[in-house]
Parts: C-alpha cells; sequence; structure tokens
C-alpha cells in the first residue's frame, strides 16, 4: 500500500471544499488541476488557496491551520534587487600617467596592459596592485 495514501491530503480536501464554495471560479479550478496533475503547488497558489477558503463560512479553522502549516513549511525565494545604476568609481589620473609611462619603455609588459584594461573597464585597482604599479616604475625604469 501507497505510504502517502494513507495520509490526510489537506490541500486536496480544502481544493474541494472551495470548488463546492466556488462551483465557476477559474482560480480554483485552475489550482485543482494542477494539484491533480503535479501533485503540489507553489508557496503563492497556496497562499491563494488560503485566502479563497478563508472567505469560506463553514470552513473548518483545523483545515485552515493544517493550510497554513504546509505554507510556513515551504522556503521562501527572495529575489535579489537589481540595482538602479551602476556605482561611478572615481578614475585617479595619475595610474593612467603612470601606466602609460611604464608601457611606453615597455609596451608587452602583461601586468600593467591588465591593470590598464581593468581601469579603462571602471573596475576598482586595489592598494596593493597600486603599490604594485609603483615598484614596477621604480625597477624598470632607473635612470
Amino acid at each position: 500500500m501507497d505510504k502517502h495514501k494513507s495520509r490526510l491530503d489537506i490541500v486536496n480536501i480544502v481544493l474541494e471544499d472551495c470548488i463546492i464554495a466556488y462551483p465557476v471560479s477559474s482560480f480554483v479550478i485552475s489550482l485543482y488541476k494542477q494539484y491533480m496533475d503535479r501533485g503540489s503547488l507553489s508557496k503563492k497558489q497556496l497562499q491563494g488557496l488560503y485566502s479563497k477558503a478563508a472567505a469560506i463560512k463553514g470552513i473548518s479553522p483545523g483545515k485552515l491551520a493544517g493550510l497554513e502549516a504546509i505554507m510556513k513549511k515551504m522556503s521562501t525565494r527572495n529575489k535579489t534587487e537589481v540595482p538602479i545604476h551602476a556605482e561611478i568609481i572615481e578614475k585617479d589620473e595619475s595610474l593612467l600617467l603612470l601606466m602609460n609611462e611604464i608601457l611606453a619603455k615597455y609596451p608587452q609588459h602583461k601586468r600593467v596592459k591588465f591593470l590598464k584594461a581593468k581601469f579603462e573597464n571602471n573596475e576598482p585597482i586595489s592598494p596593493t596592485e597600486i603599490a604594485e604599479l609603483k615598484k614596477f616604475k621604480s625597477i624598470l625604469l632607473k635612470t
């Protein structure tokens, strides 16, 4: 015997009560069809079903409490907010001059080329990378 068949199906019971109370409601009918096809409903759908069932006068408070317990057990997905505008990083022109000075003498220096590309793409340059550029200048441009 199926283990799940022996338990009470609160969602199905509440759906059937809602269908009896609202026989022409397309929302309740679509929830019922989806529940029969998939065997479950999303948290938002259960919340909609709960609000419909709460409006029925003769429904048992135990059924509503069971439905509410099922909803509370489900996880809630929180969508992160998309930033409206990208953070503008203030460019330090002295860094650009420093990088251009190094690249003028050593145009194939990969690390300086990488940092310059990062600078031009408005990506932040860390203090260690700035110290690295100053170190390159002192080593490479000894006169």
